[in-house]
């Protein structure tokens, strides 16, 4: 009830102009009025060539004027500055606080003093004024020494004894590195083995081939064997496919009156019309006449197909048997 009771005060005296002052002024935050500077040291004493942490810090507010960092030498009362941090900055409301950490050192025993560094800040309008940081003192001290013992000379080398286990990863790696060579030796041999075209002997004419077929034919003794019309559809498929091979003729699925025909108009087999003749005519007795032609007839087709096959052979031109006088070639089948 009475915090309701104050609630309702304060808005009234929100309310007048006069109590605005009055109520709201407990509540106000004091702006900073000064700038200040300070500093802090991390250790007060340091072993000889040891380092000490110097944390800077000033707290300024922008409205009373720009902010110039101190000049920071690089030696100072026998301290080396070795390292320098960056100036951070962080903005709390109207004030802003700036950071910096600096690493000093010493090489020389003895008390010496870090002094207060000096920071200025320029106003936009009227005098520029100067802060300070703390100074301190740091001790640096030496690395105690027992002079009742004597110096010892400095110790020569000592040799470490190795085994083959301490180069187990340097031997697996070779190994690895040898396999990897072997592999890329013998990949590139074989790709070059397989790229490498390999000389192929002398193709085996078509004449030759269908020679070899009645040959095997022949020796196969079909007609010998009562197999008069086996014998006779095998002859006349071997013709027929040598013919339409070499004279590019269809030939095998036509009748024998169709292939004469065919033998009458194409000059190359004109030629070839009566052994023709007298091959397909026989064959055609003997497969559907049930005709039984004589041995000797047997042996004639048989004759009669590799005389076709022989003598229907390409013309092949040789070039050395060109006449120099009349510049014509001799052709020799």
């Amino acid at each position: 009830m009475f915090f309701i009771k104050l609630f309702k005060f304060i808005v009234k005296q929100l309310k007048a102009p006069l109590g605005v002052g009055v109520i709201l002024f407990p509540f106000l935050s004091f702006a900073q009025t000064s700038t200040v500077a300070t500093a802090r040291l991390d250790a007060r004493q340091i072993m000889v060539g040891d380092q000490a942490r110097l944390f800077l810090e000033v707290q300024n507010n922008p409205t009373l004027g720009a902010l110039q960092w101190a000049t920071i030498p690089d030696t100072f009362n026998n301290l080396e500055v070795v390292e320098r941090g960056k100036i951070d900055t962080i903005k709390n409301g109207d004030v802003v606080t700036y950071r910096q950490r600096l690493l000093i050192t010493g090489f020389d025993s003895g008390l010496f003093k870090v002094p207060s560094f000096v920071f200025s800040v320029i106003p936009g309008s009227g005098t520029a004024f100067t802060v300070q940081s703390d100074s301190f003192q740091l001790l640096v001290q030496t690395v105690a020494v027992d002079t009742t013992k004597g110096f010892k000379g400095i110790k020569g080398i000592i040799y470490v004894n190795s085994s083959w286990k301490d180069y187990i990863w340097y031997i697996v790696g070779g190994v690895v590195i040898l396999a990897l060579i072997i592999f890329a030796v013998w990949y590139y041999l074989r790709k070059k083995m397989a790229a490498k075209p390999v000389p192929k002997g002398p193709q085996e004419s078509l004449q030759d081939y269908t020679l070899r077929l009645l040959s095997a034919l022949d020796s196969k003794q079909l007609w010998q064997k009562k197999q008069v019309k086996e014998y006779y559809v095998e002859l006349t498929d071997i013709v027929r496919n040598y013919i339409e091979q070499r004279f590019n003729t269809q030939a095998l699925e036509l009748t024998t009156e169709e292939i004469l025909n065919k033998v009458q108009l194409v000059k190359d087999l004109q030629p070839h019309y009566d052994i023709l003749f007298q091959i397909l005519q026989t064959g055609d007795l003997a497969k559907f006449a049930k005709f039984q032609p004589l041995p000797h007839e047997h042996i004639d087709a048989m004759d009669k197909a590799k005389e076709f096959i022989n003598t229907s052979r390409p013309v092949i031109i040789n070039a050395t048997n060109v006449d120099p006088v009349s510049g014509t070639s001799n052709p020799t089948a």
